[in-house]
């Protein structure tokens, strides 16, 4: 093992040791964060792993007591540590949670691709890993786990490793969902210009939702809603293809050789959509228009059957839709025992459901704030419930008060690509499974 190594695997100790030693405020928040923490996990059904383990390895390089971090309390309290000492423990609040993929092992060293953002890292392993869990970490391995810088290009694994295996897409579709619901706050840990682009599409997207529908609330029946949000989706993909100069109606192959470019110079063209330069490749081998390849949007079954969607957008909480939203509001006009139980029932369900965001209940109460109120009240037993309060009563119910990425956010490519491929492979597969059922059916005469 290295001396920088050493000198990291040394510290982090010392640091876990002063925390779970401590008294007071530090101890307090440890409790408190991680309560939050298993309860979320509980609740996403992360298993495989340690997750109390987690839950600190995650406290000591994330956690705050009164706005102070606790690596800053740490260095605080400890008055003989070395200026190369401080400046690694204060760089450790750039340790991240990953989903990885082994590229290599080279000694005792190990290529690690975050899949989520294509970063590449060279992780060394430390003590608290076991040997089989290290003898497992073969190319094409897939694991959760966090790193923790030791140096300026090397880093080490902090806390527990889940193994997943090796993943075809459509596993892997499924375990970048799970990680996403897992970690929230990790989606592009590792790459913040990532996530400013993925809020910026969020913020377009209410703009432009304003633009066409013009508001930030609207009801449609689900036909109808269907219909428009692929005009929607139209005007405003037209409306990128022309900002960046190009015309809809020909394909990519059509443009360049028109235009006598090279697929690179293409390329650089068409970066403002946010693809890249495999997808570009892709395009230029086929002749359909641009907009025949963009991706249609459709509502799901229920919602596109519905009498009525209501529909609520906002530039940080996104996008919620709403099949019975019209029909609470017909409730709360009533006051019949009959009525205050159905408001109940579906108030109760708009709790359970992450789609129904604080935003989405402020405006429930700016529209009908003494029905609401009174139903909330009966649901969380909080009877004297104002406007006031709401956000606590929320907060009670389990409700974030603060945004996490919505689901409308654009995605790199290089996971779009993934999941429509994954997409693929299990219609390909649900399609053979379906042929393979049929019984032949027998001709001529039976007997």
């Amino acid at each position: 093992m290295n001396d920088r190594l050493n000198q990291a695997e040394g510290l982090k100790q010392n640091l876990y040791t002063f925390v779970l030693d401590a008294e007071g405020d530090l101890a307090t928040a440890l409790e408190s964060y991680s309560a939050d923490q298993l309860k979320h996990w509980s609740e996403t059904n992360l298993q495989g792993i340690s997750r109390s383990e987690l839950a600190i390895d995650m406290f000591l390089t994330e956690g705050q007591v009164y706005n102070e971090s606790v690596l800053d309390i740490f260095i605080k309290n400890q008055p003989n540590l070395s200026s190369s000492d401080q400046s690694l423990v204060k760089r450790w609040q750039e340790t991240f949670n990953g989903l990885f993929k082994v590229l290599q092992v080279a000694g005792d060293r190990y290529e690690l691709m975050n899949w989520l953002t294509e970063k590449c890292y060279w992780a060394e392993p430390n003590s608290s890993q076991s040997a089989s869990d290290l003898a497992r970490l073969s190319p094409g391995e897939i694991i959760v786990t966090r790193l923790l810088p030791i140096d300026s290009d090397a880093w080490t694994f902090s806390g527990p490793l889940m193994m997943l295996g090796k993943l075809g897409k459509p596993k892997l579709a499924v375990a970048i969902g799970n990680f996403k619901n897992w970690f929230p706050n990790y989606l592009y840990g590792d790459a913040p210009e990532l996530l400013e682009e993925a809020w910026q599409s969020v913020e377009r997207y209410h703009h432009d939702f304003v633009e066409f529908f013009g508001g930030d609330e609207i009801t449609l029946s689900g036909y109808e809603l269907n219909k428009k949000l692929k005009e929607y989706q139209d005007i405003t993909t037209e409306r990128r293809l022309a900002e960046a100069g190009i015309d809809s109606s020909k394909s990519l192959k059509e443009l360049a050789d028109q235009a006598g470019i090279s697929e690179e110079e293409m390329t650089e063209s068409v970066e403002s959509l946010g693809e890249d330069g495999r997808t570009v490749g892709k395009l230029l081998k086929h002749d359909k228009s641009l907009k025949m390849v963009m991706p249609p949007v459709n509502l799901p079954d229920e919602l596109r059957r519905a009498e009525a969607v209501t529909v609520f957008v906002h530039p940080r909480w996104g996008q919620t839709l709403l099949k019975d939203y019209t029909r609470l509001v017909e409730l709360f006009e009533a006051t019949d025992e009959a009525s205050l139980a159905k408001q109940d029932k579906i108030i109760q369900k708009y709790l359970k459901e992450d789609t129904v965001n604080v935003y989405v209940w402020h405006r429930f109460a700016e529209e009908n704030a003494d029905p609401l109120l009174a139903s909330l009240g009966r649901c969380l037993d909080r009877p004297a419930l104002t406007v006031t309060d709401l956000d606590d009563a929320l907060a009670q119910a389990g409700k974030p008060l603060q945004p996490t990425l919505p689901e409308i956010a654009n995605v790199p490519m290089h996971l779009h690509n993934l999941f429509q491929e994954a997409l693929q492979e299990v219609n390909q597969s649900s399609s053979k499974k379906k042929s393979k059922g049929k019984k032949k059916q027998k001709t001529g005469f039976a007997l």
